[in-house]
Parts: C-alpha cells; sequence; structure tokens
C-alpha cells in the first residue's frame, strides 16, 4: 500500500524502509520535466524536509520527504533520464528512506484521500 503527502508525494513502505517518488498529479501539475536531483545517501531529513528537486520547462519545485529518516540509497535513472518522470511517474522512484518514526505514516493519505485532495 502507498501513503500520499500533501506535497504530491507517494511513499511504499516494506521492512522499515520507505520508496518514495512524486505522483502523476505533481508530474502533471509541472508538465514535461527535465531536470531531476535527490540528495545524497547518507543524508538525515526530518518529514517535510527538502529532499531534491525537479525541474520542468515552465517550473521548478521542491521534493520532500513525506517521513523522516536516513536516505538509503538514490535512483539515478530519473536524474540521467527525466523523462521517466514524465512517462511513468507512479512507478519511477526517486530515493530510499530508513524510517525513523514509522508514526509519522499515520499523518500522510490513502489514495482515496489524495484523490479528493487533488480534486480540491
Amino acid at each position: 500500500m502507498r501513503a500520499y503527502s500533501k506535497d504530491h508525494e507517494w511513499i511504499g513502505v516494506e521492512g522499515g524502509v520507505g520508496t518514495v517518488g512524486i505522483t502523476d498529479y505533481a508530474q502533471a501539475q509541472l508538465g514535461d520535466i527535465v531536470f531531476c536531483e535527490t540528495e545524497p545517501p547518507g543524508t538525515v531529513l526530518s518529514a517535510g524536509e527538502t529532499a531534491g528537486a525537479v525541474e520542468s520547462v515552465k517550473a521548478a519545485s521542491d521534493i520532500f520527504s513525506p517521513v523522516s529518516g536516513e536516505i538509503l540509497e538514490i535512483n539515478d535513472a530519473p536524474a540521467e533520464d527525466p523523462s521517466l518522470l514524465n512517462s511513468a511517474p507512479d512507478q519511477t522512484w526517486l530515493f530510499k528512506i530508513r524510517l525513523s518514526n514509522p508514526a509519522e505514516l499515520d499523518a500522510l493519505m490513502d489514495e482515496n484521500d489524495y484523490a479528493d485532495y487533488c480534486r480540491g
């Protein structure tokens, strides 16, 4: 199961490690993404802190960590080919983070609540 942040990131958690990406809604709002960067492994973040950035032809946006923890791994593929985020944002992960406070997941939305949130 995935959880979603109000900042339009998704997270799937397995064994205390979260896999994070941006949502299709975020990509649609940005337009064609042409640049992506993520903080390096070893970076410790609090929930809501900037974990990286994406830029499109019309806007730049920070990527926020939906949970607190340490970045364990980054996916180099979207940095090398940002178009992956245009064609499959819901399947293109950006970083993996070891959760330091799993209870923070309770503050995130499920898929239905996120869809309602996006509709405004």
